[in-house]
């Protein structure tokens, strides 16, 4: 079939789309990629709708009309809101992301670049820790249903997860940082210039904070997740074989119990990016959050719209993630895609 006849039929709708496990991650990506296109223009749209006028905002009342016209140059508030838009998604894809309002003007990527590793470092840790010790305790409870370690567990992660995070946040400064066990520093300040992991004690409670705030919903999926699965033929089939119930727990039962985890994993882990601002601002961590905060504050558009565009890009990215993981650990979802 020559080039053209196979577009042609194409067109027409004769040949298939992409099919299998390579063409469904074809789809999700592309369609990751049009929902971050479509939120970059949410992101704008909503920085361009704040009240009052930026540059002056940044100036103050004692700015002169020159330098209010240099300001607007500077930052293409002169121009259409398209012509905008536009020079501001070109820069992006540029990886020039505009210069801070604040300070001495520096580069956006330069003042949220510290900002960024912080963060990173903390949800790094805390998703390592919380999400093996989620899967384990949703699959123990599961294996042992209506027991004291499932009736135990199930308490303790409802109250945790009844708990708001800052809440949770205030309790450990109060119990580990301050009154009772002065163990632990109850401010995570790491100077500027400092990298997170040279101060691993500061780095504790924001991570335990995290850890008790996404492995209750975890957790609880989980176990719901895998007591389905333990009550299937295969499953029954593989105890009537003679094979050890750790080995039916974990090799045959796990991997198919896992799949609707990881949507809820995807879903906490994309709220540690979003999300971090309480915990930051309990325990005064230099993050993302709370470098947030601060350019809504001082109404500095680059910083706020390259921080918009980055939480959204994670958000995307961890679903389409999500959707790709529970492809390839479940064996019943890849044949069903061949």
């Amino acid at each position: 079939m020559s080039t053209v006849a196979a577009g042609f039929e194409r067109a027409r709708g004769i040949v298939p789309r992409p099919r299998g496990v390579w063409g469904f991650v074809l789809r999700r990506v592309l369609l990751g990629l049009l929902t971050l296109f479509l939120v970059s223009i949410v992101v704008f749209a909503a920085t361009q709708t704040l009240p009052g006028d930026a540059a002056r905002a940044f100036l103050g009342r004692n700015a002169t009309p020159e330098s209010l016209a240099t300001l607007r140059k500077q930052l293409h508030l002169n121009e259409p809101v398209v012509s905008q838009y536009l020079h501001w998604l070109g820069g992006i894809f540029r990886g020039d992301l505009g210069n801070s309002l604040t300070g001495s003007q520096q580069p956006v990527t330069s003042v949220i670049g510290a900002r960024i590793e912080n963060s990173g470092v903390l949800m790094l840790i805390a998703a390592v820790i919380s999400v093996p010790l989620s899967i384990a305790l949703g699959a123990i409870a599961a294996r042992r249903r209506d027991g004291v370690f499932d009736h135990t567990t199930s308490i303790v992660l409802l109250a945790l997860a009844a708990l708001p995070e800052f809440v949770t946040a205030i309790l450990l400064v109060v119990l580990l940082g301050t009154s009772l066990f002065h163990f632990l520093p109850p401010v995570s300040l790491i100077p500027p210039g400092g990298h997170p992991w040279n101060y691993p004690k500061e780095l504790v409670l924001p991570v335990i904070a995290l850890v008790f705030a996404v492995t209750p919903y975890i957790a609880r999926i989980m176990r719901a997740s895998m007591i389905e699965v333990l009550e299937s033929d295969y499953v029954e089939m593989a105890r009537l074989k003679g094979l050890r119930e750790q080995t039916v727990l974990w090799r045959h039962a796990l991997p198919n119990g896992i799949a609707p985890a990881i949507q809820v994993i995807a879903l906490n882990l994309a709220y540690l990016a979003g999300g971090i601002v309480v915990v930051e601002f309990v325990f005064a961590y230099p993050g993302i959050g709370r470098a947030f905060v601060g350019a809504v504050h001082n109404r500095d558009l680059p910083t706020v719209q390259a921080l918009g565009i980055l939480i959204a890009a994670a958000y995307v990215f961890l679903n389409v993630a999500a959707d790709v993981a529970t492809i390839l650990v479940s064996p019943r979802l890849r044949t069903s895609l061949k």
